[in-house]
């Protein structure tokens, strides 16, 4: 009786020092870290769509934590303590069944994408085994005053009637959106400092581009042009066919297409580098009006992998525009805006 005694209480002592090493004191030790320099509380609306986020199990399949590793720079720079210091508690997650979130309002800033996204996923990612939250949408005779419905592609849309958002979907847009890592501290990348609570090898690794890998000033210098047979399909398949999708076909009323497309077979190619550049607020092809902005990518794609999108993009799905070169880039980046 008293071995099972003793038994009993020294795995409960065991127990509650292994709960106290890497549960508590963690936690006493994140409350001290200070904010980042750009992390903001959220909204009130933000805030409400977190709590949407976490009631519809996202974080399930969804991380927000970007590890040190070169398979996780697609989704932006490592980590911080200091990037949590509003959201308690932290959805980090332990699944990958969808991609990363931390950076999401960067990487993917469409409302219109994000609104389609979330009522059937496979309307804009064919391989997707995200389910579809259609239950966040309302299907109306007619879009109230002031709401845009959601463009649908025809395969997706209800038989009858328009798809508007829901309070909770404009609350789970708004929260996703302000999943943005801010620009890394001139001092850090530089090697000089770093994000609150990050130090040593993850500064080191926080420090580079999430799309390069070579060095990124807070002041979104643009990356070295002198990238190595940088691969225009896959720089394509990873920043630009969410949107425009794998055949350039683009999506009606949404995204517009590449395939065929004017400014991309133009034998002067600046309009086309311009936008991958700089973004454009929206754009007319063929008639047919996309208001859906385009993010600009001058801050995240140095000179070689933007000049390899644009020749990917000029020499596919029958497009026959002239190949241009980082120099190119380079002339038109310096331009600005």
């Amino acid at each position: 009786m008293n071995r099972l005694v003793l038994i009993a209480g020294g795995s409960t002592l065991v127990y509650a020092l292994l709960a106290t090493v890497m549960g508590v004191l963690p936690g006493i030790e994140l409350s001290r870290t200070p904010a980042g320099p750009g992390v903001v509380p959220l909204t009130p609306l933000e805030a409400a769509g977190r709590e949407v986020y976490v009631a519809n199990g996202c974080s399930y399949c969804h991380t927000q934590q970007v590890r040190p590793l070169a398979q996780d720079k697609v989704f932006g720079r490592p980590s911080a303590p200091g990037d949590f210091a509003y959201q308690t508690p932290e959805l980090l997650g332990s699944q990958r069944t969808g991609p990363d979130l931390t950076n999401i309002g960067v990487r993917q800033p469409s409302a219109v994408w994000q609104y389609i996204h979330l009522y059937n996923p496979r309307a804009v990612v064919p391989e997707s085994v995200m389910p579809a939250f259609d239950w966040l949408f309302d299907v109306v005779d007619q879009a109230p005053a002031g709401v845009t419905p959601v463009p649908l592609p025809k395969a997706y849309a209800p038989a009858a009637g328009v798809v508007v958002p829901t309070r909770d979907a404009e609350a789970l847009l708004a929260y996703l959106l302000a999943l943005r890592q801010p620009a890394l501290p001139d001092a850090a990348s530089a090697g000089g400092g770093a994000m609150p609570g990050m130090s040593g090898a993850s500064a080191s690794a926080a420090a580079v581009s999430p799309s390069t890998g070579t060095a990124a000033s807070a002041a979104v210098a643009p990356p070295s042009a002198g990238v190595a047979a940088a691969d225009g399909q896959a720089l394509f398949t990873a920043n630009c066919a969410a949107c425009h999708q794998a055949s350039g076909e683009g999506l009606p009323g949404a995204f517009p297409p590449l395939k065929g497309n004017a400014a991309v077979n133009d034998a002067d190619a600046a309009v086309h580098i311009r936008a991958v550049l700089h973004g454009v607020p929206g754009v007319n092809v063929g008639g047919v009006v996309y208001p859906s902005p385009m993010p600009p990518f001058a801050g995240a794609l140095g000179d070689a992998e933007i000049a390899a999108i644009v020749n990917f993009e000029r020499s596919s799905w029958g497009n026959h525009g002239a190949a241009v070169t980082a120099a190119q880039v380079a002339a038109e980046r310096a331009k600005g805006k």
